[in-house]
């Protein structure tokens, strides 16, 4: 399981300020570090750099690969410290005067509230260089607060894959659909033809269940209202009633909450939340269910022995398209996630090693080692270690892509993985779309 993946099935313990929910509205600073905010001087040179963050076991290990070679030829020791508890714990020491050097943050929001408080330093103008040449502008803003940059993007995820089997197409004469109304019509046609649900989905996740749904919501946010919209929505300028955002929800109910249509292998329509998210990967993979909506680490858990060890390839078992846009034509315009490296000093050593992390060097590193992407332009699609990270990888680096990061993990905790995860299990269990969005805006806190 991908950290970007665990991140997104546990719920974020600090609550996010306003300041970090408007990242998405900010631009980054021309000069990076010549700004006068932040901390001011802070940290030593002393041939050691210390980097916290969510990612662990095999995934620790597999980043400290990555710099293994740079760190002896720099002679800088990089010591990294994962913690299950990094959002509560990174505020507590960064206020208790016990920060590291660098964190790695898995949520704009958490970076915004530190660096509006001055305990994270201004980006260096080696860093805010590296970002302002190999990152889209999209990815920057959430490094961004009050128009300064205070670090860069590291890996990356896409959400909104739908999953399907391309002998199945091919024997039923259907196409990759190439707009919204296009995969209804399709979503019809296989049903009619096999007789059978074509869509399966699961919701469950432990305390977490529901966070599939929220993707599929923002998935239709985004390209139905536009960028502009999707904005205002995570700082809840617009609301949850809002009838843009009803139409997402009922949208997806076209197909999620219609019983001809779900939930393929493994039930009725309520099934959706009996079934762990992970297991839907074996009803796609033997053929048994036509599609699915997952993000770009699905591909693991089709691969994975106890799911039947399906092949995941434009040819193979599986393969996957984006959620198409309303309209066709343009450039794409996806949602996903990620991580953001900022430092809280800024000595010499912290900031080269920042830089580093920052640039394609690194990001062709660490990708090289597998099951992972980044969004930095500079990196070789070819380094990555399966055909959809790789088509993943083409996508975000895409400069007609437009990236919004998952809405759920930039709103306040009480709602992206409170009241919204839990309004989806309700809708998926007969809660009508007004009540449901009625009760988020409800628990969105008042300041």
């Amino acid at each position: 399981m991908s950290s970007i993946l665990h991140r997104r099935i546990t719920a974020p313990l600090v609550f996010m300020t306003i300041a970090g929910l408007a990242l998405a509205g900010c631009s980054s600073s021309s000069d990076g570090g010549s700004s006068n905010k932040g901390p001011g001087d802070a940290g030593k040179a002393d041939g050691v750099v210390t980097i916290y963050g969510t990612i662990a076991d095999t995934e620790a290990q597999l980043l400290e690969q990555s710099w293994a070679g740079w760190e002896k030829k720099n002679k800088i020791n990089i010591k990294y410290e994962s913690s299950k508890e990094f959002e509560a714990q990174i505020s507590i020491r960064a206020q208790g005067g016990k920060a590291p050097d660098l964190a790695i943050f898995p949520q704009p929001g958490l970076l915004g509230d530190l660096a509006s408080r001055d305990f994270v330093q201004p980006a260096p103008k080696a860093v805010a260089a590296n970002a302002k040449k190999y990152w889209s502008k999209d990815w920057s803003a959430y490094a961004t607060t009050g128009g300064t940059l205070y670090g860069a993007p590291l890996m990356a995820s896409v959400k909104g894959y739908v999953w399907y089997s391309p002998k199945q197409f091919a024997a039923w004469g259907v196409q990759v659909p190439k707009t919204w109304d296009e995969m209804l019509t399709l979503t019809k046609t296989i049903q009619e033809k096999t007789g059978k649900a074509p869509w399966c989905a699961g919701f469950g996740s432990d305390a977490a269940s529901g966070w599939p749904g929220t993707d599929w919501v923002e998935d239709l946010v985004l390209r139905q209202a536009g960028p502009a919209t999707y904005d205002n929505w995570v700082s809840h300028k617009t609301k949850f009633t809002d009838p843009a955002i009803k139409k997402a929800f009922d949208s997806v109910g076209e197909i999620l909450l219609n019983p001809k249509y779900v939930n393929a292998g493994l039930g009725d329509v309520k099934s959706i939340n009996a079934t762990p998210f992970g297991d839907v990967a074996r009803v796609v993979g033997d053929g048994t269910c036509a599609m699915t909506h997952q993000a770009s680490f699905f591909d693991g858990f089709l691969s994975d022995p106890k799911n039947g060890n399906a092949k995941v390839g434009p040819d193979a078992d599986v393969w996957a398209f984006l959620t198409p846009p309303i309209k066709a034509g343009g450039g794409q315009a996806v949602t996903g996630g990620g991580e953001i490296v900022a430092a809280f000093s800024n000595d010499a050593d912290t900031q080269k090693v920042q830089e580093y992390l920052s640039s394609p060097e690194w990001a062709n590193s660490r990708v090289k080692l597998g099951g992972v992407i980044s969004a930095n332009n500079g990196l070789d699609p070819k380094n990555a270690s399966s055909p959809i990270l790789e088509d993943a990888i083409k996508v975000l680096t895409d400069p007609k892509t437009t990236f919004r990061f998952d809405a759920s993990d930039l709103m306040p905790g009480v709602v992206g993985t409170g009241s919204f995860f839990k309004g989806m299990v309700d809708w998926v269990n007969g809660t009508p779309t007004d009540q449901v969005v009625k009760t988020i805006d409800a628990s969105w806190p008042s300041n």
